[in-house]
């Protein structure tokens, strides 16, 4: 697949911001080109002057952990950023379109509909897997994205490897498979095959199983030629410093991240069986990500009644296949146990209203 055909022909032709720092390559010198506050900062902290707008030393420590080239990694400020830029790069306001498997993820109807992308929808079966015939149906000479979020949000399930290669091979533009919740699964992450696939991006986050979501750093992991045209187009300086500095301090911490996983995982499947024991809930559907997706039998009245004692949960029932579904984010050990104890009140208290 020729991926420089697939550019807007506005990016193609575009020439990049760039500032004399991309020319200089030491670690230190005297800088005068970038009109810093070179006395410092207002705060007392060396936040004065701007960050590596390369981020070349976290791309070396992602590389080394991940089993990837650094030039096969894109950092953005939140996964959100990495989902924006390809519709950006790719896809020609009011002609092209992307493809979308509802229930998923919302960000990627904002992005597209932020880009004046047309939205061609092949929704999930009702176990939430992929329809790979009703994909390639909806496809168009025009379209230029899949978007597969696997595990999904909000079921939480994997996708079949089948059916998403299946989909690397025919679908003619680029195939984008989030994965922000892949560290919550047994299952391998596809970023093993992206020399395989030109046309693969693969999302990651700092936001889930490293715990960093305040920081917004999301990653995206591709053939070099669609990294460049990312790296092409993105502001210049958007990772800030703070950011770059934490990130490369976990990264040196993985043994604790793996331990929070674990908990989680454990967690998770506690918090499921419990869920299970009530009568007023119908289903805890499988999981392989930090949360779980439940069916109550009058979801809406569990959730304001939650929302009333102070737990904050996700009602997700408007959507496709979620009727009287409650989206629920594995918390502290404490904080399941507050719920379940919660549900037990409001089921004791209820009588027959819920049921």
């Amino acid at each position: 697949m020729n991926i420089e055909i697939l550019q807007r022909e506005n990016i193609r032709r575009l020439k990049s911001y760039s500032s004399a720092r991309d020319e200089f390559s030491g670690r230190k010198g005297i800088f005068l080109d970038a009109n810093e506050n070179a006395l410092g900062s207002a705060i007392g902290e060396a936040v004065n002057r701007y960050p590596d707008p390369r981020q070349s030393d976290l791309k070396w420590k992602i590389a080394e952990i991940k089993e990837v080239r650094t030039e096969q990694i894109f950092l953005g400020n939140g996964s959100d950023e990495a989902i924006d830029l390809p519709m950006r790069a790719f896809c020609e306001p009011r002609r092209d379109n992307v493809i979308l498997m509802p229930p998923t993820y919302g960000m990627y109807t904002v992005c597209a509909e932020v880009n004046g992308v047309e939205i061609r929808l092949a929704p999930l079966t009702p176990e939430f897997q992929i329809d790979v015939a009703n994909v390639m149906q909806v496809v168009t000479e025009r379209s230029k994205i899949l978007l597969i979020c696997s595990p999904n949000n909000p079921s939480g399930n994997l996708m079949r490897s089948t059916d998403i290669e299946k989909l690397l091979r025919e679908f003619p533009g680029i195939v984008i498979i989030d994965e922000a919740y892949i560290d919550f699964t047994t299952e391998p992450s596809w970023l093993y095959r992206l020399d395989e696939f030109e046309n693969l991006i693969v999302l990651q986050t700092f936001s889930k199983a490293w715990g960093m979501a305040s920081l917004r750093l999301g990653m995206a992991f591709a053939h070099p030629t669609i990294i460049g045209i990312l790296n092409k187009i993105k502001y210049p300086y958007n990772i800030n410093g703070v950011t770059q500095r934490m990130a490369l301090d976990a990264l040196e911490r993985v043994p604790g991240r793996d331990t929070m996983i674990q908990t989680l995982i454990a967690e998770r499947e506690r918090l499921a069986d419990r869920l299970k024991q009530f009568s007023f809930v119908e289903r805890v559907l499988p999981s392989e990500a930090n949360f779980l997706l439940a069916r109550f039998r009058k979801a809406r009245v569990v959730y304001e009644k939650l929302l009333e004692r102070g737990i904050v949960i996700r009602d997700r029932s408007h959507l496709l296949h979620c009727e009287n579904c409650l989206r629920i984010t594995v918390g502290t050990p404490d904080e399941n146990e507050t719920l379940l104890k919660t549900l037990e009140g409001i089921a004791d208290a209820s009588e027959n209203s819920l049921y």
